[in-house]
């Protein structure tokens, strides 16, 4: 490999030797954009595993081009150092999400492989016999970084290795927070920080302009770095993508600093379904949550303003996660309030649905609900639609297009104080779970946490769901009181007696509309 280029300098240069030749267990770098690590990468990992003594090889990163370049650059390599490749495949794999990707192997005589994969951390399952590296390419923009990491390192338990590399993402990152933690001596695991002044020292404004067919000069090198700082119209933009200098503030889609500002002191009613609750006949487990109902979500709905409009955003989940019942109040200013938060985690579906019909029913000036309807939410935003109408209720697809259209104006909310939520760190945590993936703010896969490790943004996204229903044109339901009657809700009749205050045949509206 030190076999001298038509410039007078070695194929490799200097940083890309010293990468290749790094030989710990785990072995991190943060580096500069367009400087051909991932190229020099594809060398050290066609020798190793052409190697009898070396193993398998598993790439990764964020998206098909990458996988398929760095194929390409491991097929070149093999090429170039005279390394038989017995067979390059390509194939398309449908996940279990029904999702189609990518993954290329390229197969050596030595029996080892190098299997370039889609950044999923089931990818990595069953991985890692002595002597198999994997590589993790582009990490601070894969979906769920720190999952991926947790796969990773399993495979150096038996003798493998794990790469990681990447340019910078933002200084909340979860690139940025392994980069510290191994600057901070949290592990032992190796660093390398290639910036482009870095790059240029070791040669590589000179092996551009020899690839360029440029002319040579002793000012070469700087114009050709101003060059490059001056395609980024902002000076941290450059700063990230050049000198490996995090941006602030741009991994996490919300700070908490901002997240704990709109936060207000207001009540989280939660109900755990026990195994016993959940092996009772329904009309037990019904009765049962009448008392709920009457014990923790009444003495909140019985302080809502009767004026003021009502919305619901609805994150559902069956057992995995929480169920997220997400109420807003919109005030005269227009601000967004949510005066209580309602948590659900391994209820039983018709429970669900007879808390979510109590609350509907129990919203002063109910105007709209957005629910999240994919998969088994679907039953939900079903039987909500069926009782209220299509004009009430929506039923919400979680696609990319949703996310990118309808987050931003939830963020801008929170910019412009103009929502408010209950005072809760796992709220926070919540919110702070949602990434910029692909330049699209949504939830990676993964858990946030919680009592029994359920959350998965919930709340977070209950809460986008009901700051979009608090904007759709939906109204309340006019109506005019045909007499007297049992009881002037649904509530009611799970709780027994009327509302507190409002005798029967009252019409809950009047004076408001």
């Amino acid at each position: 490999m030190r076999s001298d280029h038509k410039d007078g300098l070695p194929i490799l240069l200097p940083y890309q030797e010293r990468w290749i030749r790094e030989n710990a267990e785990i072995a991190v770098c943060e580096k500069s954009r367009r400087i051909g690590l991932s190229w020099a990468d594809a060398a050290g990992m066609v020798m190793h595993a052409a190697s009898d003594t070396g193993g398998d090889v598993y790439y990764l990163s964020y998206n098909k081009e990458m996988t398929e370049g760095y194929a390409r650059d491991c097929a070149e390599w093999a090429g170039r150092m005279n390394k038989a490749v017995r067979e390059v495949t390509g194939e398309t794999v449908i996940d279990d999400d029904g999702e189609k990707t990518y993954r290329f192997r390229l197969t050596f005589p030595s029996g080892h492989h190098i299997l370039c994969l889609p950044s999923r951390p089931r990818s990595l399952r069953s991985k890692g016999r002595p002597g198999d590296v994997v590589v993790i390419d582009e990490a601070a923009f894969c979906d769920d970084l720190e999952a991926l990491l947790d796969a990773g390192v399993a495979v150096t338990q038996w003798g493998g290795r794990l790469r990681v590399i990447s340019t910078h993402n933002g200084d909340e990152s979860p690139f940025n927070e392994l980069v510290n933690d191994v600057r901070a001596g949290r592990n032992s695991y190796a660093l390398h920080r290639i910036t482009l002044d870095d790059a240029i020292a070791d040669g590589l404004a000179r092996r551009i302009c020899t690839v360029k067919g440029d002319e040579w000069g002793p000012g070469y090198a700087a114009a050709w770095r101003a060059q490059q700082f001056a395609k980024y119209r902002e000076p941290d933009a450059a700063d990230q993508e050049l000198l490996c200098i995090p941006r602030r503030s741009s991994g996490a889609w919300l700070s908490r600093a901002l997240i704990e500002s709109r936060m207000v002191d207001a009540p989280i009613p939660r109900y755990d379904g026990s195994p016993a609750f959940n092996a009772l006949p329904e009309p037990a487990r019904r009765s049962e949550i009448d008392d709920w109902l009457r014990e923790a979500i009444a003495p909140q709905t019985d302080q809502l303003a009767l004026h003021r409009r009502h919305v619901l955003g609805v994150d559902f989940a069956r057992s995995g996660d929480l169920t997220v019942l997400f109420p807003i109040e919109i005030g005269h200013t227009l601000k967004r309030r949510c005066p209580f938060l309602v948590e659900l985690w391994n209820v039983p579906y018709k429970q669900q649905e007879q808390i979510c019909a109590a609350l509907c029913d129990r919203l002063p000036r109910f105007a709209y609900g957005a629910f999240d309807a994919r998969g088994n939410g679907g039953y939900l935003a079903e039987a909500m639609t069926d009782r209220y109408g299509s004009m009430t209720i929506e039923s919400v697809q979680l696609t990319e297009a949703w996310y990118r259209e309808h987050m931003p104006p939830y963020k801008a909310a929170f910019e412009d104080d103009q929502i408010a939520l209950p005072r809760s760190d796992d709220v926070v945590d919540d919110h702070r779970a949602v990434k910029m993936v692909r330049g699209v703010p949504r939830l990676p896969e993964g858990k946030t946490g919680g009592k029994h490790n359920e959350r998965h943004g919930d709340s977070a996204i209950a809460g986008a769901l009901a700051y979009y229903a608090s904007r759709r044109d939906g109204g309340p339901v006019e109506f005019v009181s045909a007499g007297p009657r049992e009881s002037t809700t649904a509530l009611d009749d799970y709780l027994g007696e009327p509302l507190p205050g409002i005798g029967a045949g009252h019409d809950l509206f009047a004076g408001y509309l």
